[in-house]
């Protein structure tokens, strides 16, 4: 296993590989030690995601197995700047919306796999990140779909 740090506008993001793919994203304050080429390129798509010069993550990321891996997987194929429900998600994969909700809080990987894509019916939904729901608008702002917040 191997960590990295990257610095951005949402804070000190640590991300862990293991087995040659992204397993976790976690908002954190410690420097961790032990980097791998992985984590240089994936902290390299972070920096250039943050100036705007990157639309998708081109990383191996390890997927769950069940729901959550399904999840993630579809949202993986949200495109930069735009949205889906947790009912458009539970359609698609056949779950009930709330499932959808819990697998997209589990979801070990945000930003690079982009729970933030996800809203709810009626409003934002959740994010389990520190700020919450503001960084969750700043995300989306950031992609340029914060008029579908209106």
């Amino acid at each position: 296993m191997h960590q990295a740090a990257f610095d951005g506008p949402l804070g000190r993001l640590v991300l862990t590989e293991a087995d040659g793919a992204i397993t976790r994203l976690e908002w954190a304050v410690a420097v961790p030690e032990g980097g791998s080429s992985l984590l240089e390129e994936a902290c390299r798509q972070l920096g250039d995601y943050f100036a705007g010069t990157r639309q998708a993550f081109d990383l191996p990321i390890l997927f769950p197995s069940g729901l959550v891996g399904a999840v993630m997987r579809a949202m993986c194929a949200i495109p930069f700047g735009e949205t889906r429900t947790y009912g458009d998600l539970a359609k698609e994969l056949g779950a009930p919306a709330q499932a959808i909700g819990q697998a997209c809080g589990a979801n070990p990987v945000p930003v690079i796999v982009p729970c933030h894509r996800i809203l709810g019916a009626s409003g934002l939904g959740g994010f389990s990140a520190p700020g919450g729901v503001e960084t969750k608008v700043a995300l989306l702002k950031h992609e340029g779909a914060a008029s579908l917040l209106i």
